[in-house]
């Protein structure tokens, strides 16, 4: 027979299971109680770039505004049936849906040449790099 040790620490799998990823706590909701977009955020040499999924939005939708070093991204959608003259309703349910997230900008941002596109669902936004926040290749230095 075996002992098996038991412990009131909680193992690797439990903490899994307590992080973000399974945290649908109200910061993962708009006001409205509707979920927020996903986000992706890379980084190159030159630029971040920010990806928002939001699908079946245009992009005259999304508000960017950018307030010193933050950057806010921001949707209001109501959508509305036209009512054909004799129709009456039994049910109708409206459609409303809104988000907004914020992004702290890093000091290496070039906040003035911010730009963004909506295409297949994504909301892309490009945010370059200031030129001194770059790597430099490598430089030979001659030695008099």
């Amino acid at each position: 027979m075996s002992l098996v040790r038991f412990s009131n620490q909680p193992s690797v799998f439990d903490r899994f299971f307590e992080g973000d990823l399974f945290d649908w706590s109200n910061r993962n909701f708009s006001q409205t109680n509707t979920t927020l977009p996903s986000v992706n955020i890379k980084e190159n040499v030159d630029a971040y770039k920010v990806e928002v999924a939001a699908p079946g939005f245009e992009k005259e939708d999304f508000k960017l505004e950018l307030n010193h070093n933050l950057l806010t991204v921001s949707s209001e959608k109501k959508i509305e049936n036209e009512i054909k003259e004799g129709e009456v309703f039994t049910k109708r349910e409206f459609s409303y849906q809104s988000f907004s997230r914020s992004f702290t900008l890093p000091q290496t941002a070039d906040s003035e040449r911010i730009q963004a596109s909506y295409e297949k669902g994504i909301l892309q936004i490009t945010i370059p790099k200031r030129e001194e926040a770059k790597p430099k290749p490598a430089r030979m230095i001659e030695i008099s």
